[in-house]
């Protein structure tokens, strides 16, 4: 994975590792229609202008509309609901470390579809060493929570492993920018209606207003568009990755905010998560086949070797857009 990889890769890995202890803060004090759409309407308040300097909206969102309204619905609109009513019984790290399960459903899901994507036996390794600091983590910490919570956060796990296989396939023309603003904009339209009837009677804690902000200018606005740029950097597989650095940094957070304890097993889930991490983003081995070396007599110029393509940026695999 290249250094942008990497720096995108560990970025996703804290804004998307803190949302669950401000969700948590969050849902004390206001619905869940009432967080979802003030994240989104923040987000796309942040967004949408740049996105129409830019020029071109209007006409993505005409043309690609299809899997525009598939990738809102599937990544934001339906999960985040899911997730933050979950966090009204579960407790921010055990929501954390369920999330995590998105890269083996990822997976499991572009086989099934077909992915042309090569796993290999380190990135396999590394999945299932990352499933092991995960199980690690969350066996201890699954207590107090019903099995309509436990549900939603599956379901939330379920769209967060498909929206990436929409956005590397049908989406990958569309500059992040534009499709972050337009889902933005999408989903608090949605969620309006539901807000309004569900409004806070007074005026939420300051604590509950600075989460609010947080989620919708670091966690949303930021986030997604590194998420996009992610994806086309190294694939839907690899990219839904970091949600295995999320629970680590879920419990840091616990420990750092709440005085929750870090015991010898939470260390021991620091190191299996990882190591999964490092191998389940390593970029396939591919073996070179030599071809014909040509000598430019004028130039004295040597025409490179060729071997087989190396993955672009953005490649999933698939064939175009």
């Amino acid at each position: 994975m290249t250094a942008r990889g990497w720096f995108l890769f560990a970025l996703m890995g804290v804004v998307w590792g803190i949302p669950y202890l401000m969700i948590k803060v969050a849902v004390e004090a206001v619905s869940p229609s009432v967080v979802v759409f003030t994240r989104c309407a923040l987000g796309a308040a942040l967004l949408l202008p740049f996105a129409i300097r830019q020029g071109g909206l209007i006409r993505t969102v005409r043309r690609h509309w299809r899997p525009l309204l598939a990738f809102a619905c599937i990544e934001i609109i339906g999960p985040w609901w899911t997730l933050t009513d979950a966090e009204r019984h579960l407790s921010s790290s055990t929501a954390g470390l369920l999330i995590a399960g998105v890269p083996i459903v990822g997976v499991a899901l572009a086989r099934f579809f077909g992915s042309a994507e090569h796993l290999g036996v380190r990135r396999l390794t590394g999945l299932a060493l990352g499933l092991a600091g995960v199980a690690t983590l969350t066996v201890p910490h699954l207590t107090g929570g019903d099995a309509r919570s436990l549900a939603e956060v599956l379901l939330t796990v379920l769209g967060y492993a498909t929206a990436p296989l929409i956005a590397a396939r049908r989406l990958r023309d569309v500059p992040s920018l534009q499709l972050t603003a337009a889902c933005l904009t999408l989903a608090a339209l949605v969620y309006v209606p539901a807000a309004a009837l569900t409004w806070p009677a007074s005026v939420p804690s300051a604590e509950v207003l600075a989460a609010l902000a947080a989620l919708g200018v670091i966690c949303t606005a930021a986030a997604f568009v590194a998420f996009l740029e992610l994806i086309k950097e190294v694939g839907p597989t690899r990219a839904t990755v970091f949600t295995y650095v999320n629970p680590a940094v879920a419990v840091a957070a616990g420990a750092l905010f709440l005085d929750e304890p870090l015991t010898a097993g939470v260390l021991a889930a620091f190191v299996l998560i990882l190591a999964g991490s490092v191998l389940a983003t390593a970029a396939p081995r591919r073996p070179v086949t030599w071809s014909t070396r040509q000598t430019s007599r004028a130039g004295g110029r040597v025409e490179s070797l060729r071997g087989l393509p190396e993955e672009r940026p953005g490649s999933t695999g698939q064939g175009g857009g």
